[in-house]
């Protein structure tokens, strides 16, 4: 990753054509949300991650939110530069029991320290049995709830996406708190973090992550709202979880041997006529909202909401690049991107890989972003290096490609 003298020895940056940060979480440090409207970054993606945190991006939105997705992406800033994105984060999933499956709500009467055990011996893995641990732990909140206050801030925010979600099989929950972390705690960052905690053994299980991305997932749908994708030594598990959800509403995809046994030219473009005018009636079927919810209208049937969102970007994608062919496969309904950042992908030496992904993946599905948790000049300084790293990994000329991200970014953010 370049530092700020490479980047002075370098081409000028050309901020004034509008550089998009497709992935970051400022709020982590609410002192820095002053900095954004002074910072050369044109646009910044915000995401919430856990109960902390859902208001103050909710905050930033009333502040400095778009207000509307017609607002030009090469004007100046103003007040209008974040978009935001409400979700719970697979590191926190272990806070919410699944009440959504059957299940009732755990009546408030109910031994509150007996289930909230009960609750984390039964998602954690190994099964923990410190009693100073599982006391520190907050008593889980029910995921319906957690649903509904999300529905509430999409409601609220037409333009908010949700995230970030994901699946991670390698994070470890940290120790209880104790007095010894008050000396190592940074007061600036928004509570509920690791805050230079020790890591314990206990990992979130993949049953649990899966039951609590999926109902985000649908509820994105439903509401017909991008996604942000985290997604971590699971990348099989990802896919699948993802496929779930557009499982029977697959695109038809015909094979170029298809239409050369459909006879005549003429006629072989009149059925692909036929055939993509039934895709746009699809199309607009979907678009059709009531109240913000999107739905499909079955003959004969009553319409119901779509259970897959419409735009999924894998954020700061680590896979390998021969998983990208199954997320490109012409079938899937959604439009997937891939944004990738100097921090998570260029931090260890496997550039060369990154940069063989980056050259794989079509030029109209990649995103950059910094995924800081700080707004400011360093934020700028990520999404600069990582700009950079894309463009040279494409062979694209550095204007060329500033302006091809912001068009990726406008698409996967407004869908247009």
């Amino acid at each position: 990753m370049a530092d700020k003298a490479d980047r002075n020895d370098q081409e000028q940056f050309p901020w004034h054509l509008g550089v998009f940060d497709a992935h970051c979480h400022p709020t982590d440090t609410m002192s820095s949300i002053r900095s954004i409207p002074d910072m050369k970054a044109r646009f910044l993606t915000t995401f919430s991650t856990r109960a902390e945190d859902q208001t103050l991006v909710a905050q930033v939105a009333d502040e400095l939110g778009v207000k509307d997705s017609h607002v030009a992406i090469d004007t100046p800033k103003e007040e209008q530069c974040v978009i935001p994105g409400f979700g719970w984060h697979p590191w926190f999933s272990h806070q919410l029991y699944d009440d959504t499956s059957g299940s009732p709500d755990i009546p408030e009467e109910k031994d509150t320290t007996k289930h909230k055990r009960e609750h984390y011996q039964a998602v954690l893995v190994p099964m923990p049995d410190e009693e100073d641990f599982l006391e520190s732990l907050p008593v889980p909140r029910p995921l319906s709830t957690q649903i509904e206050q999300t529905r509430s801030l999409l409601t609220k925010y037409p333009l908010a996406l949700v995230g970030e979600i994901g699946l991670d099989k390698s994070f470890r929950l940290p120790a209880a708190w104790s007095a010894a972390n008050d000396n190592v705690r940074d007061p600036e960052l928004t509570p509920g973090g690791r805050d230079g905690r020790r890591l314990t053994p206990y990992r979130v299980s993949m049953e649990h992550q899966k039951k609590v991305l999926q109902r985000q997932l649908n509820l994105a749908g439903e509401m017909q709202r991008a996604v942000s994708v985290h997604g971590v030594q699971a990348h099989g598990v990802v896919f699948e979880a993802l496929q779930e959800t557009w499982k029977g509403y697959e695109k038809e995809v015909t094979s170029k041997r298809t239409r050369k046994r459909r006879g005549s030219v003429p006629e072989a473009h009149m059925q692909e006529q036929e055939s993509q005018e039934r895709e746009d009636g699809a199309a607009e079927d979907a678009s059709r909202t009531t109240t913000g919810t999107a739905t499909v209208e079955h003959k004969g049937r009553s319409s119901k909401p779509l259970p897959y969102p419409p735009r999924i970007c894998l954020h700061s994608y680590s896979g390998p690049q021969e998983g990208l062919k199954q997320y490109l496969n012409p079938a899937i309904p959604a439009d997937i991107f891939f944004s990738f950042s100097s921090v998570i992908n260029f931090s260890n030496s496997n550039a060369a890989k990154v940069q063989e992904v980056i050259r794989s993946v079509p030029d109209d599905r990649i995103l950059v972003e910094s995924d800081l948790h700080c707004a400011g000049d360093r934020m700028d300084g990520y999404l600069e290096d990582i700009t950079r790293l894309v463009c040279q990994a494409k062979g694209w000329p550095l204007e060329d490609g500033v302006r091809q991200l912001g068009r990726n970014w406008q698409r996967f953010i407004f869908g247009k």
